[in-house]
C-alpha cells in the first residue's frame, strides 16, 4: 500500500555565493533521490530553507535543473537561532512510497550531520 512519507535533509555550504548554494542543494537532492531510490514521479512536493547567511540564490532552482519541472517546490528562511550551524540549505520532502517509515533514508551532508546525528548517514 502507498503512503505519504516525509524525508528530511540539510546541507552546509561554503559561502553563500549562487554556484555554491545551488551545487551544494544539488548534491543535497541528489543524495536524497538515490539512498531512497526515488524518481520525481515519487515526489509530491518539497520544501526547502535556508538559513538567513544564505540569500545568493534559491535552493530550489537546484531541484529544477534536476528535472523537477512537475513538482511543487517551496523555498524559505530557517529560523534564526542564536547559536544555530550556519549556511545551511535544509529539505523536507513528501513522497509516495510502500516503505515503511523505518525504512527511509534522511541525508544529512557536509557540516550538517551535526544537526541529527541521530539519523545521519
Amino acid at each position: 500500500m502507498m503512503a505519504v512519507r516525509a524525508l528530511r535533509g540539510a546541507v552546509q555550504i561554503e559561502v553563500n555565493e549562487r554556484d555554491a548554494i545551488i551545487e551544494g542543494t544539488t548534491e543535497l537532492v541528489v543524495e536524497v533521490m538515490d539512498r531512497n531510490a526515488l524518481t520525481t514521479d515519487d515526489v509530491i512536493s518539497v520544501i526547502f530553507t535556508a538559513t538567513p547567511d544564505l540569500n545568493s540564490a534559491f535552493p530550489a532552482l537546484a531541484a529544477r535543473k534536476l528535472g523537477f519541472h512537475d513538482v511543487p517546490l517551496l523555498c524559505a528562511t530557517e529560523i534564526a537561532v542564536p547559536g544555530a550551524l550556519p549556511r545551511v540549505v535544509r529539505l523536507m520532502a513528501h513522497i509516495e512510497t510502500d516503505r515503511p517509515r523505518s525504512a527511509i533514508h534522511h541525508v544529512y551532508l557536509r557540516g550538517a550531520q551535526a544537526l541529527r546525528l541521530d539519523i545521519a548517514q
